[in-house]
């Protein structure tokens, strides 16, 4: 028998005991057995700040800096003012909860 099951991402920490203390409620009522898939960052990963300013100074992305690539300007398209809201591991997402 298959058993389906919905996902749900939360943050959180896990403490010296080995216990998990999650930075949100979860949007589960009562007690329930669930599947944890926990996603450990790598000690040799690089943080986002690194990555993007090797990614800027990539030899491969020169030919952005062509003028002829220079194809927008402040007068194409629309603003795009976004409702974003700031969360506890200091990224901002987007809040679906006021779009529409």
């Amino acid at each position: 028998m298959r058993v389906m099951m919905r996902a749900v991402e939360a943050m959180g920490t896990v403490e010296s005991q080995r216990r998990i203390i999650l930075d949100e409620e979860l949007p589960i009522i009562g007690s329930k057995r669930v599947r944890l898939i926990i996603l450990l960052p790598e000690e040799t990963d690089i943080d986002e700040m690194e990555w993007l300013r090797s990614a800027a100074r990539n030899p491969v992305f020169d030919f952005l800096k062509d003028p002829e690539e220079d194809i927008y300007t402040l007068s194409d398209g629309r603003p795009f003012h976004a409702p974003f809201t700031s969360s506890n591991d200091g990224y901002n997402r987007l809040d679906s909860a006021r779009i529409g």
